[in-house]
């Protein structure tokens, strides 16, 4: 079997994007949506995100299935966060572990060190230890959890907040 590989999201992996997170709404708290998103609400954050250069890369097999896709974006609107990037990676279920979540973790790693962000975060409920694993093997570290932060499930859900530093040069000043 062939190892997956990226490239960038295009408008015809729309339908598999947005199958595979409909189906981490409805079946995992992995988002913490309870409503199944549109194939629009999708189209308009794949365009949202490729309008403001950030990245949205797809996972995909030797026939070009989409295996799972991953992103990020601003962590919060301030200027003082502007080099602070979060990220989202979702694996389809019958791709995981096959490597594909490494495949796309790694890839946000390198895209956003590339483009000079300084610290890459990532939002896990705590009890998803197969994501808090893949998240320290890539070297993110947990920084804290906040408890009973979401409810889904008829259950409140803690969530760990996990982060990596992407560059360990000093700061300049803020002019």
């Amino acid at each position: 079997m062939a190892e997956p590989h990226l490239r960038d999201a295009q408008p015809r992996d729309l339908d598999s994007i947005l199958a595979i997170t409909n189906h981490a709404i409805l079946h995992s708290d992995a988002i913490w949506a309870i409503t199944p998103m549109t194939r629009d609400q999708r189209a308009a954050w794949l365009s949202d995100r490729q309008n403001a250069g950030l990245p949205v890369m797809v996972a995909v097999d030797a026939e070009d299935t989409v295996l799972g896709f991953a992103s990020y974006g601003p962590f919060r609107p301030y200027e003082g966060y502007a080099r602070t990037v979060e990220h989202s990676v979702y694996v389809a279920e019958t791709a995981r572990k096959r490597g594909v979540g490494r495949l796309l973790l790694n890839a946000m790693i390198d895209h956003a060190t590339q483009a000079g962000m300084h610290v890459l975060i990532g939002g896990v409920t705590a009890d998803n230890t197969a994501s808090i694993r893949l998240h320290e093997a890539a070297g993110f570290r947990a920084s804290g959890v906040l408890p009973q932060l979401g409810r889904k499930f008829d259950r409140w859900l803690d969530l760990v907040f996990l982060y990596r530093l992407l560059d360990t040069k000093p700061t300049e000043p803020t002019p």
